[in-house]
């Protein structure tokens, strides 16, 4: 018996891996995030599958969920939105099966930050421009930044920021990283990237916050700050240029 921990992808249901598809579809239990995963990714569970929203539940009620599986011999699925390398609650998920000797396998997902650039249209690295992607938050109820992980520290380096879970705090994440890259820096705010419902607004740090003064998305929006969302008159890459020789076009 194995547990599958599947990265689920950013939201729409094409978007998991086929690795990802095809172990939901031979594991007859699926525990799923129902708050964040859409419940189209449930067809590709077998027709008998037990399905489990896991939305209200507590982890020892999850780990418990899944020694009944083990007892039972069958294959869990456990999906994740997102990829799961990052803000998953995966970690202490693996440390319970360890302890308990029960086996996992991780199949990655579709990050909410590479699903945002698509829905930009925009590659969050440029040459000479940005090179570095931050993925940070700010402190919440469940938990708090480190102190060497501040904002502040991250928007010194003038990379591009994607700042997950803190839309509710707009106005504070603005105040901080304003000094660091300037009123006229571009900003966006993507909401439930490749769901129905996604939502895009672009401003600057100037002014995104009037922009969302009226409808505020909730907090499964993300914030991306940094001159490679607005900048075309970055420097063209060595990678593809004649003159740049390398050992796959004429190069030693």
């Amino acid at each position: 018996m194995t547990v599958h921990f599947i990265g689920a992808g950013p939201g729409a249901a094409d978007l998991i891996t086929v690795r990802g598809r095809d172990l939901i579809a031979k594991c007859p239990v699926c525990l799923y995030a129902g708050s964040l995963v859409p419940e189209a990714l449930l067809s590709h569970c077998p027709p008998a599958a037990e399905i489990v929203d896991t939305a209200p539940m507590a982890l020892d009620e999850i780990v418990a969920r899944i020694e009944k599986a083990t007892h039972e011999g069958k294959d869990v699925a456990r999906l994740h939105s997102g990829d799961l390398s990052i803000w998953s609650a995966l970690g202490e998920q693996l440390r319970r099966l360890e302890q308990l000797g029960i086996p996992y396998t991780i199949t990655p997902g579709v990050p909410s930050f590479a699903a945002a650039a698509a829905a930009l249209g925009r590659e969050l690295t440029l040459p000479e421009l940005a090179q570095s992607v931050v993925l940070t938050r700010t402190s919440g109820r469940a938990s708090a930044m480190p102190e060497t992980e501040q904002l502040e520290a991250f928007a010194a380096t003038r990379s591009t920021l994607a700042i997950h879970l803190s839309i509710h705090v707009i106005e504070d994440v603005v105040r901080r990283v304003l000094p660091y890259y300037g009123a006229d820096c571009p900003v966006a705010v993507v909401y439930r990237a490749t769901w129905p419902e996604e939502q895009v607004i672009r401003g600057t740090l100037d002014t995104i916050v009037s922009q969302l003064s009226e409808a505020r998305p909730e907090r499964t929006a993300l914030i991306l700050i940094g001159e490679a969302l607005g900048r075309d008159d970055f420097r063209e890459s060595a990678l593809y240029s004649v003159e740049y020789r390398r050992r796959f076009r004429g190069g030693a």
